[in-house]
């Protein structure tokens, strides 16, 4: 079985090749990400390609795979929004994800997220970086053992983030759609409508499927304690991107973290030097370093992570090999 394996990074290699002493593939790793005719037309010769996200999967591509003979589509992200799933099933190919993997390194990286702009980390080592020694009002702080955290979405990684806030002392509050049981002891959970106005800080990981609405909207970030910090661990459709930019121009927010931004193609893994930014939203949002932080969606670049979604995706694969069927297919 050849498979072509999209966006692999130089340091990602030894995982795969690690994990796939276990199933013997003839394995063909590129760092290029699936975005051009050029990228797909990699695929011929392959029977299989695995992508991460922001490989798009859309109809052009997926028309080059089908006529390259490619039969097996898998994706080692727990979301698909980045292929054209219907057109897909229309052309017969077999798909499947990563319903989950290591929450521990998406949940350590919005608790990082939070701690940096509690303290102000950015703020005070870019300064110091500039020689700049002097402390100045702006770096006083708050504990965060008095604070208040609210996670939105207490799924395996909600959980994981409330309990190590909890576990660096604040007071955590959490809301799901579902009462979450075995949480008590570091997590307390609440309606929406009481959760927002308490929290100091609020930590977002909420589950996300196509067409869902957004989580963070100018009605949500007005209903927010005044100067409270958000994050963002989740999907970058659940956030009004303009609605935080006005809340951070305007002091309501003091502080914004995230991950994953809609769009996100657009800039993530790209360098842009002295260059302009091409999406004015996104742009504006940069500028307000340090108040904002953004991550180029590196919550799973970790060795556990890589290693737990590079062989749930060698397993997807062997399973619709053996029986032609796979428990995480795309349906």
């Amino acid at each position: 079985m050849k498979v072509l394996c999209y966006g692999v990074r130089d340091v990602e290699v030894p995982i795969f090749e690690a994990c796939n002493k276990n199933f013997g593939y003839d394995l063909k790793l590129v760092p290029d990400y699936l975005n051009t005719k050029e990228s797909a037309e990699l695929a011929k010769g392959f029977d299989a390609v695995l992508l991460r996200g922001n490989c798009f999967a859309n109809k052009q591509n997926l028309d080059i795979f089908k006529g390259l003979g490619v039969k097996y589509l898998l994706t080692r992200t727990a979301g698909y929004e980045h292929i054209d799933v219907p057109y897909a099933q229309q052309l017969g190919f077999k798909m499947a994800f990563v319903p989950g993997y290591s929450p521990n390194a998406i949940a350590e990286l919005a608790v990082t997220h939070a701690m940096m702009l509690l303290r102000h980390m950015a703020y005070a080592t870019a300064r110091s970086g500039k020689k700049d020694f002097i402390i100045d009002s702006f770096e006083f702080s708050k504990e965060i053992r008095n604070c208040t955290v609210g996670c939105i979405g207490l799924g395996r990684i909600g959980r994981v983030a409330a309990s190590l806030y909890a576990g660096l002392g604040a007071h955590v509050i959490g809301y799901d759609m579902f009462q979450i049981k075995g949480i008590e002891s570091y997590c307390t959970q609440v309606p929406l409508e009481e959760l927002l106005p308490q929290c100091d800080i609020v930590s977002i990981h909420a589950r996300y499927t196509a067409g869902d609405p957004k989580i963070v909207t100018r009605e949500f970030i007005s209903k927010m304690k005044d100067g409270a910090i958000l994050v963002n661990a989740a999907r970058g459709q659940l956030v009004d991107t303009e609605a935080v930019i006005e809340g951070i121009e305007s002091g309501k927010l003091n502080g914004f973290g995230v991950d994953t931004l809609i769009d996100e193609a657009v800039i993530f893994g790209k360098d842009f030097g002295d260059g302009e930014i091409p999406n004015q939203t996104l742009a504006k949002l940069q500028s307000l370093y340090p108040k904002v932080l953004i991550t180029p969606h590196l919550g799973s670049y970790t060795d556990e992570a890589t290693r737990e979604m590079v062989d749930i995706s060698f397993s997807n694969l062997k399973d619709f090999m053996e029986t032609g069927d796979c428990k995480n297919k795309i349906k």
